[in-house]
Order: structure tokens, then sequence, then C-alpha cells
């Protein structure tokens, strides 16, 4: 990777953060010196890694990991015979022990309650150190303190009361009388390692001793008592028995740890490898980041990006790339956005590449890339001669030779530091050049030119940061897709240029360059709008496709239970057949044995009734299974609750009305009249076929309904006509004469209900409200109420029918689904009565 590219885009710095979060040295020495990884596997790896790591901190509330020092220095001492390690080394091993102890425990805890692998299989990984920590802690307490152990008790005792005999003899001293005079001071002085008493000078002859020290001044002189010396020399004889026992005890740790060199070595990656998870885990969880998704096969996309330098006052950006685009021109004004922008996206994709998370909104996606080269900032040098101009070009032609179609190439104000047209020549050529590479770029720049060359290349595609013209200032907000203006009047004048002079140099732009300036703002605010709207849309997308994964998830369980109950249908089946196989053949051998007697013969009658009433009962068993099925699918799907409506000839209709109403009416396909020759008085009757006045509406006279009315079918709709308003017709042989037959005006009326009376001058009403009716009741006035819609043309209405026990419900559902006249019915909105209102449309 490109060092300096990196230090450009801050990338050391925040990796060096996230190593402040590491609990040991050997992890935080390992993310010290960590680059980003080009390899796929690897970063998945530490991705997944990293997002378990995450679950696990958030899961529980124990970290497990403790922090500890190296032990890798200590290899060479425990490998050396004859070498012991210090006190303070075993405990540094010590502690490595109970650290991974600690996290093996911690993890085995979480993985009950969360997946978490990865973790579980790094340390199922982790050797066992039980038997060094036997070896240890037998030793040192958990603090690295030395235990008493049998072979140090007795010496340390024998220590004790010659420190305590010590002591005696130095009270003894200070206090008696004849010294008081003597002692500069009454409390004893260490000195080299020995108890001596301050004296005066010229009194040193009055205690027998040796003088160990005399002060600078001359005037005191430090002198160990004679008693004290014996009793000093056998102190020193006693601890230094006690060092060699304590040297012999650490030895004979350090020969016995030497076997487990190998587990130690096979730990520490392990350890290191979980702590630099944990802590980029850690650092994730403070500064609100996610883990960015593979691109894959998509463009990359970064969703409320924030800098982590920017701290709390950052404004989040999104960067939303187009597939198959590889160069994205970000323009707009001074102090806007753009390098931090371009500076963001490098700095999340080499963080992504590292295993580290970045600071955005779920779902933000980036690619990994081969290398990393940037020109940002000014390169200007005056010990290496390089202007800004030249060190601009020093940068991009290192870019340009070595980017690869896997490279990202960040180039900040492109084109600037020389002359705008030859500036803009160099960019569109180096822009050309690095397209053909097929590298991904991001270039900021104030030049016009590139902004068009964005708009006519393909692989090209701007955007801009917005300016809010009413406070003169930028909102750090990108907009792709749309180029930006520089604003430089309207900042030179808000940082203090006089407005003389910032209207002479408006004075000084061309016509033309003011045209594609309120082209632009008229682009912005048409990318506003779009916005908007495209926010809606994917709102209502998103609720379709929730709404439709419910539905779908409903229908198959109704699948999954339709077969089923097919499957136990077909059982109950096969078990039946079984059966009465079984008592059909024992009945047929009964029939073979001898004569046919009337037992035998009761006793077929009876077989064949029983089978018969066992077949209805299964019949009507499965029904009801349906029945049941179908009442799920209509809850499940309230919007399409129709039935299929179960058509009715008119041939059919007639029958029924012949048998039930008139057996001995004029519709009669029995014997003719015996006088056809005579002329015939045509007088109102059950099958005349007569016109309704003044409508003209022909129809067949029923049956009688009052002393005045009559039942007439007019098409599908039977109603009561008082019979002033009827006319006979005279040709009594066409029309609706036929329906009983089979001819082709039955097409005409291939369906046929029932209705209730009602009176020709009489309205449908918009509202049909059957609360409190019986079945039959509701039934007829649901029937008075679609043959008023038939008459008037009236194409809609509703039924309150409420939800109560479900039966005025079913019922008028199931009236509905039979009906002709009706073209469709559903479940009215939530807010208007949902499921205790029907919606009906008329034919």
């Amino acid at each position: 990777m490109n060092t300096k590219a990196l230090t450009e885009i801050d990338y050391f710095h925040i990796r060096d953060k996230i190593a402040s979060y590491c609990s040991t040295q050997d992890a935080k020495k390992i993310l010290l010196e960590r680059v980003p990884f080009t390899d796929y596997k690897k970063i998945d790896e530490s991705k997944n890694l990293g997002r378990e790591c995450e679950n696990f901190l958030s899961a529980t509330s124990s970290y497990g990991l403790k922090s500890y020092e190296s032990i890798n220095p200590f290899f060479s001492i425990i490998k050396t015979d004859g070498m012991n390690l210090s006190l303070e080394q075993v405990k540094v091993i010590a502690d490595f022990i109970t650290s991974v102890k600690s996290i093996k425990k911690s993890v085995a805890n979480a993985s009950e309650k969360i997946e978490i692998p990865l973790l579980v299989e790094r340390i199922q990984k982790l050797p066992d150190f039980s038997e060094a920590e036997k070896l240890i802690f037998r030793i040192i307490t958990p603090d690295g303190i030395l235990r008493e152990l049998p072979e140090i008790v007795a010496i340390r005792k024998e220590i004790a009361s010659l420190n305590a005999k010590l002591k005696n003899i130095m009270h003894k001293i200070i206090t008696d009388p004849k010294y008081q005079n003597i002692l500069e001071s009454n409390v004893p002085v260490l000195k080299g390692d020995r108890q001596v008493l301050a004296v005066k000078a010229g009194l040193q002859n009055k205690i027998n001793g040796i003088v160990h020290e005399v002060s600078q001044s001359g005037k005191t002189c430090f002198i160990e008592p004679q008693e004290a010396v014996l009793c000093s020399n056998s102190l020193v004889q006693k601890e230094n028995e006690l060092e060699i026992i304590i040297k012999k005890i650490l030895t004979e740790l350090t020969a016995a740890l030497r076997p487990s060199i190998p587990f130690f070595k096979e730990a520490i990656p392990l350890m290191a490898e979980i702590d630099c998870s944990m802590a980029g885990a850690k650092w994730g969880a403070e500064n609100k980041c996610v883990y960015a998704l593979d691109c894959k096969n998509e463009a990359p996309l970064l969703i409320k990006a924030r800098h982590p330098l920017l701290g709390k006052t950052v404004v989040p950006i999104d960067l939303r790339f187009e597939k198959n685009t590889n160069v994205l021109i970000i323009t707009g004004p001074n102090t806007g956005g753009k390098t931090v922008s371009l500076k963001t996206f490098a700095l999340f994709s080499m963080l992504n590449q590292s295993g580290f998370p970045v600071p955005a909104a779920e779902g933000s996606r980036l690619p990994v890339f081969d290398n990393v080269f940037a020109d940002i900032g000014d390169d200007q040098s005056l010990e290496q001669s390089l202007s800004t101009f030249s060190g601009h070009m020093k940068n991009i032609a290192e870019a340009v030779n070595h980017a690869t179609s896997k490279s990202l190439v960040l180039l900040d104000e492109l084109g600037s530091g020389t002359d705008p047209q030859e500036g803009s020549a160099i960019a569109m050529a180096v822009l050309d050049e690095l397209i053909e590479r097929k590298s991904f770029v991001l270039v900021t720049t104030h030049l016009g030119v590139l902004k068009n060359y964005g708009y006519t290349n393909s692989s090209c595609e701007n955007a801009s940061v917005e300016f809010d013209v009413s406070s003169l200032s930028p909102s750090y907000r990108i907009i792709m897709g749309l180029p930006g203006e520089s604003h430089a009047l309207d900042i030179a004048q808000k940082n203090g240029l006089p407005q003389k002079l910032c209207k002479a140099a408006k004075n000084f732009i061309a016509t033309e360059q003011t045209d594609v300036s309120a082209l632009i703002r008229g682009l912005n605010r048409k990318h506003v709008e779009l916005n908007k709207i495209q926010k809606v849309a994917e709102k209502k997308e998103n609720d379709f496709l929730q709404k439709k994964e419910r539905l779908d998830s409903r229908e198959e369980n109704l699948r999954k239970l339709e077969l089923n109950i097919k499957k136990e249908k077909m059982q109950e089946l096969d078990d039946f057949l079984i059966h009465s196989r079984r008592q059909l053949e024992n009945l047929v051998r009964t029939l073979k044995e001898g004569e046919i007697t009337r037992e035998k013969t009761l006793g077929v009658k009876k077989f064949i009734s029983d089978l018969t009433e066992d077949i209805t009962n299964l019949e009507q068993k499965i029904q009801r299974e349906e029945d049941n099925l179908l009442q799920k699918k209509k809850t499940s799907h309230p919007s399409s609750n129709k039935k299929t409506k179960k058509k009715i000839s008119n041939a059919e209709a007639l029958e029924f009305a012949r048998v039930n109403d008139y057996p001995h009416s004029a519709f009669s396909t029995g014997a003719e009249s015996e006088n056809d020759e005579q002329p015939e008085v045509l007088t109102y009757a059950p099958g005349i076929r007569v016109k309704s006045l003044p409508s003209g509406v022909e129809g067949i006279i029923i049956s009688k309904d009052k002393k005045d009315s009559w039942q007439v079918q007019f098409g599908s709709v039977k109603m009561s006509v008082k019979e002033k308003n009827l006319e006979i017709l005279e040709n009594q042989s066409g029309g609706n004469s036929g329906l009983h037959s089979s001819d082709s005006n039955s097409d005409n009326y291939d369906k046929a209900y029932y209705s209730t009376d009602f009176s020709t001058d009489e309205k449908p009403v918009f509202e049909l409200r059957l609360l409190g009716c019986r079945a039959e009741e509701a039934v007829k006035l649901l029937e008075h109420q679609i043959d008023l819609c038939v008459l008037n043309n009236f194409t809609s209405f509703s039924v309150i029918h409420g939800t109560g026990e479900g039966v005025l419900k079913q019922v008028v559902h199931d009236y509905l689904s039979h009906c002709p006249s009706v073209k469709d019915f559903s479940f009215a909105r939530a807010e208007d009565g949902g499921f205790g209102k029907t919606y009906v449309t008329m034919v």
C-alpha cells in the first residue's frame, strides 16, 4: 500500500486510535503495524470476527480478556538450563494463563445466547494450561506474592526471630539513660542494609561497635553496636539462605514450564487476534460504526458516513455511485466538504480492508482496492525546488504510471495551480488514461470544463456539495448526479471583500457562465423534488413488499394446511375402502354359502344402507373441512373475499319455479289446448309475456301476487308489478317464453335469483343496514336492495352487517357470491368499518 496516500487520508491516525483499545501489548503491537489487506478471504474473515466481537460485547457485561504484558521475551530464559524466571515474570505468565481461561469461559457462556461460531472456533483452538496453572499458583498467589511453602516457612521464622532480636538490641541501647547524651537520634538508621545508631562525633568511643559512616559535616558518626553486629550477620546469612531456596524453587518452576512453550506460542497469536477484533468492535461501538457489506456486483454505497476526526459537529454524507461508473467528479464551493468527502470514502475503504468497522449506517457497501494513490493538498517544497503545480504533477504521474483496474485514485483540485485552459486539458487527459485503466477515481475541481466532461463521459458521474444561498454557507451535504457552483463571489463577500469589488467581478463574468449557473440551480431544485418523490416511492415499495411477504407466508401456511387435510382425508378414504371391502367380501362369501334367505337379503340391504350413510357422513365431513379452509382463506385475503358464483340457467330456474310456485301454470310442457284452431283470448296468467309501462321492459308473469298485482320475471329480476302498469304482448312465442328450453335467448338470462316484493317508485339506499336482522330477513332486504339497484342503474352500495358471531356476514357474502347482478364485493377499509362492512359493486 502507498504509505504517503494512507497518511494523507488519516488512516494511520485512526488505526493508532483503534490500537489504544487493545487490552494486551501483543495485540497493540500487531495493530500498530497493520496495513489494509488486499486478500478478500482475509478481509471477510476479519470483518466477520469483528461482527461477532461486537455482538459478544453487547450481549455480555464481563469482557473476559484481562490485560497482560507480552511473554515472548521469557521464552529464551525458560529454554536455558539453570536459568530462572523472576517472581514478576512468573506473575506476567500467570496473568496470560488467567486471561486465556477467562476469555474461554466468557465466550462459552455467550455462545449459549448468541451465534458466535468464529469466536467459539478460536477459543477451542486455545491450549489447555491447567498443568502450568497448577505449577505457577502452587508457588505464587494471584497477586504475584510468594506463597508460604514448607521449605521456606522455617527459615522465614528464623529471619523474623533475628529481626525481633535486633530490634530489641537497638531499643535497649536507645532507652538506656547513659546513652541519652551520646545519641543524635533515638531512631535507628539503615546504612548498607545494616541498622546503625547516629552518635555525636567525639563520643563514638562511648559505644562499642563498628563505624559504618560519618556525616558530611563530621558531627555525626553512624555506629553499629557490637551486639547488633553479630545478630545482623546471622540475619544476612539467613536471608541469603532464603534467596537460595527461592531461586531453587523458581529454577525448578522454570524448567517445569519448558514443555509448555509450544502451547504458549500457539495461544499468543490467537489471543492477539481476538484482542485486535475486540479493539475494533469497542471503537466501533463508541463511534456508532457498522461493518460494511461487500460490493460484489453492486456499486459502492456510503449511507450517513461521518469522518471520525470531525467529532460531534460532523454532517453525515451519502455517496451513491452508479453501476459501471468509475469516476466521480465533485464540484461546489470552497470549504463545502469536497476534500473531506474524498478522504472519507478513501479512509472508509482502507478501514474496511483492515477489518475495522466504519462510522456509517447499515447497508453501506465498499469495494476492495489493491492500492491507493492520492494527490491532496499542496506538496510545494523549497528544499526540493517543487512548485505547487510540480507537486501535483509528481503525485498524478505516480498514480497514472502505477494504477490498475483495482486501484483507488484521489485527485484533489485536479487541474489547478496553472493556466485554467491547460490545466483542464491535462485533467481530461489524465482522466481518460485512468478510465482506460478502469481505475476507481474521485476528483474535486472548480473547472467548468470538467463538469461538462462528467456529463459527456458514460464512465463519469457528477456530484456537488450543497450550498445554502440564504446564509451564504455550505451545508456539507453531497448531491449525487449534479455539478455544483463554486459561489466564489458570495463567499468572498461574506469574508469581507468590499461589495463594490464583488459587483465589478460579477460584471466580468460572461453571459454563458451566468446561463450555466442558472441551469445548475434549476437542476438542483429538480433534484430536490425528485429526491422527495423517490423517498415516497421507496416507502410505498417497502410497505408493499412487507405486505406481500405477510400474504405469501399466510398463503404458504394455508397450502400446508390444505395438503395436510387432503392427506388426512385420503387416509380416511383408504381406511373406509379397506373396511368396506372386507365387509363386502364377507357378505359375498355368506351369499355364496347356501341359499339366499330373507336374513341374507336384509343383510345386503343393511350393508348398502350403512355404506351409503358412511359415504354421506364422510362427504359431509370433507365438505365441512373445505368450508373451514375456505373461511380461513377469506380471512387471510379479505380484499378478494368473493366466492365462485354458481351459475343457474333460466331453464333450471324456470323448472324450479314450475315445481314449487305454479305446477299447473302456462309454463307446463304437458298437453296443449285441444282447441288449437280457435282464436286464443290472452288474459293475465302465469306464463304470459308482458311489458312494463311506461318503461317498455318485457317480462314473463310468474304467479299471482295480490289482488291487482303479479309476480313478473324481467330478465334476471323478479318483482311485483300492479296489473295497471302491465300490457300483454301480442307475440307470445318469442323472447322469454322459451326460457324452459335451450334456445338462443337463454344466454341472455343464464343466471337467476329471487327477490322480495317492492314498489316500482322505490329507490335503493347508499348504505344498507342489516344490524339486528335474522338471516332470512337480511337476505330479503339484500335482494330488495339489489333489485332496486338493477332498475335504477345503481352501480355500488355498502352493507353494514357487523362482526358479532359472523352469521350475518357469512349470509351476506354467500348471497353476493351467487348473485349474477353483483360484479364484485370486498370488506371496507379499516377506518370505514373493516370486517363489519362490505362494499358491493354492481354489474
